[in-house]
């Protein structure tokens, strides 16, 4: 700062204020001679203040408000720091909030005495008007160019407007979502526990020479066993009985569950098959023939009895479809069985009534030794009369041994005429030997047919009684229910991940629909 236009400025003001200020001129006057003083009379004590006050860290206001306290004071500072310096130096806080309060009353008091005054101009810096002369005339080249250049900055700045609302679209729709979404998994989600089981189907025995004999003994012979088990798991039916011996839905009506995962209390059976299949995950694999079932709940113990529970719903399923595949093979068979023995008593009760309608209990052999008498007799018949044709031929034959010859023969024909009569007797009528015999041997033949198929139908009944105890199955558990020490659901950094990916691929869904929508009603 130099001396001359502080001079020239002393000098504008005297001609302005008049004699009236001459006090405040001398006072002007010591402190522009101050002011022109080389910066290296300064001494090292102020301009180490100055570095204190610079260090301080004090804001723009700050530093007006000083400035503007110096000159209330009449204290000519050099700088903005210089005037806290000052005002320091003299006793004067210039951030004490009664030193603020004074210069506002101040500067209110200064106004309303200069309102009827003349007010004071100070030199205003010029400020440069606007140019408005034409500029130089640009070539067509340049015009290009420089048309070329607005068009760039038009798309850039509609570029960098469309980007703006890309971003804000995706922090509403995908961002927002996602952050509700972990915000619930981390902080509000009830921590569930779950217990990891496993276990098989198995046949007896693989034996059988038929086509299914072929798959007894691998995985699929008990295939669809496995599966009507994990049906049976994932029905209301288990459902319901694991309701009535553990209280299922009770479990997940308590308080301390998060709202999503509870039941309300007065919640449906369908509401509840919704929550237990939620709970209740059973997969099957036919590749290996185990069933793999897990079980989520709010506590370990209870995750492992309700695995326990399901896990014996299952035995006794399995259990119910053997014994009645075994009562359906068997009922065919022993009922073939009674029918087979019925028949073959009827057959013995005709033997016996046959053998009961004549007097003598083998009629049979009745007529068989009258048969053997007749014979016999005809050939001791047949013998005398080739003796008496040999006395004959004698030409005196003795007269006393033909005549004996004679009665013996006709004694052997009365014999014959008699037993030829009783064969008669006993072969006529209903009741004949003849017919007695006939049905005997009937009712013999009968009961030898009906006892080949009584024996026959217990062979087949044995065979399936082995065939059924062969066909049973079992249900073998491989991996026991143990309880969880740490909480398996939810997994909060993979469902949150899930979410945006969700959410993303949702709002990417429709802003690809609404372009080709809006594309076609463009076109």
């Amino acid at each position: 700062m130099t001396t001359k236009p502080k001079a020239r400025i002393y000098n504008w003001r005297r001609k302005r204020q008049g004699p009236a200020d001459a006090e405040a001129r001398a006072d002007a006057i010591s402190r522009i001679r101050k002011a022109t003083q080389p910066p290296e009379a300064a001494n090292d004590a102020q301009t180490s203040e100055l570095e204190k006050i610079k260090a301080e860290g004090l804001t723009g206001r700050q530093l007006r408000i000083a400035r503007k306290l110096a000159q209330k004071n009449g204290i000519e500072a050099d700088s903005d720091y210089d005037a806290v310096r000052l005002l320091r130096k003299k006793g004067i806080d210039p951030f004490e909030r009664s030193s603020l309060l004074d210069l506002a009353a101040e500067k209110k008091r200064v106004e309303d005495e200069t309102k009827d005054k003349v007010t004071i101009q100070l030199p205003q810096p010029i400020l440069q008007a606007p140019e408005t002369l034409p500029g130089p005339e640009m070539s067509p080249a340049e015009r290009r160019n420089y048309e070329i250049g607005q068009i760039q900055k038009d798309i850039a700045r509609r570029r960098r407007r469309k980007l703006f609302a890309l971003f804000a679209r995706l922090a509403v729709f995908v961002l927002l979502p996602t952050l509700v979404v972990g915000t619930y998994f981390y902080r509000f989600a009830t921590p569930m526990y779950a217990s990891d089981s496993a276990f098989s189907i198995l046949q007896a025995d693989g034996g059988g020479a038929s086509f299914g004999g072929f798959l007894a003994g691998t995985q699929y012979a008990t295939a669809q066993d496995s599966v009507a088990t994990q049906e049976f798991l994932e029905s209301k039916d288990a459902l319901l009985r694991l309701e009535r011996d553990m209280g299922f839905s009770e479990i997940f009506k308590q308080d301390w569950i998060d709202p999503i995962q509870r039941l309300s209390p007065d919640a449906s059976l369908e509401e509840t098959h919704k929550l237990y299949m939620r709970m209740i995950t059973i997969g099957y694999d036919p590749s290996d023939g185990i069933i793999r079932m897990e079980v989520a709940a709010p506590a370990p113990d209870i995750a492992v009895a309700i695995s326990d529970r399901l896990l014996s719903y299952a035995e006794d399923t399995i259990n119910g479809l053997s014994e009645l595949k075994r009562e359906d093979q068997m009922r065919d068979a022993v009922a073939s069985f009674e029918l087979a023995q019925e028949a073959r008593d009827k057959a013995q009760e005709a033997l016996i009534e046959a053998q009961l309608q004549g007097a003598l209990l083998d009629p049979e052999n009745v007529l068989a030794g009258l048969r053997g008498r007749i014979n016999t007799l005809e050939a001791q018949l047949q013998d005398k009369e080739l003796q008496l044709a040999s006395l004959l031929d004698n030409l005196r034959p003795n007269q006393a041994k033909v005549d004996g010859v004679r009665a013996e023969i006709a004694r052997y024909e009365e014999v014959l005429e008699e037993l030829n009569a009783e064969m008669l007797d006993v072969s006529a009528g209903e009741n004949s030997l003849v017919r007695l015999t006939l049905r005997i041997q009937t009712a013999q033949a009968d009961l030898a047919a009906r006892d080949m198929m009584l024996q026959a139908a217990m062979q087949q009944m044995e065979t399936t009684r082995t065939e059924a105890n062969r066909k049973v199955r079992y249900l073998t558990v491989s991996v026991n229910p143990v309880p969880s020490q740490d909480p398996t659901y939810p997994r909060k950094f993979e469902n949150t991940i899930l979410a945006f990916l969700l959410f993303a691929g949702i709002y990417l869904l429709i802003s690809l629909t609404a372009s080709v929508l809006r594309e076609q009603v463009s076109s």
